[in-house]
């Protein structure tokens, strides 16, 4: 197993992002929201790249710390609560902790 990758003051990034969502849990809302419109739109796949994009376009001033280290967990949260949307991300296996 690859040692974990480790980023600002020596947390991974999934300590970073569990932080991060706790700091904004609006982010998790807003993605949801938006990949639902667009599933319900017909889309067919969703990428969580486009999303964080988008969301950092309606967003006033942004949103600090939003790492696009970040769109993974995001993806694997969504399918979590939703899984009935599995089909629509296109997930890679995990190569961090």
């Amino acid at each position: 197993m690859p040692a974990a990758v480790l980023g600002p003051r020596g947390r991974t990034i999934t300590e970073q992002f569990h932080a991060f969502d706790a700091r904004n849990p609006h982010v998790y809302r807003a993605l949801e929201h938006m990949a639902a419109r667009r599933l319900a739109a017909g889309a067919t796949r969703v990428s969580l790249k486009d999303l964080f994009e988008d969301l950092r376009r309606q967003l006033p001033y942004g949103v600090a710390g939003l790492n696009n280290n970040f769109t993974a967990l995001y993806a694997r949260r969504l399918i979590s609560e939703h899984p009935h949307w599995a089909e629509a991300f296109e997930l890679r296996r995990r190569r961090a902790p």
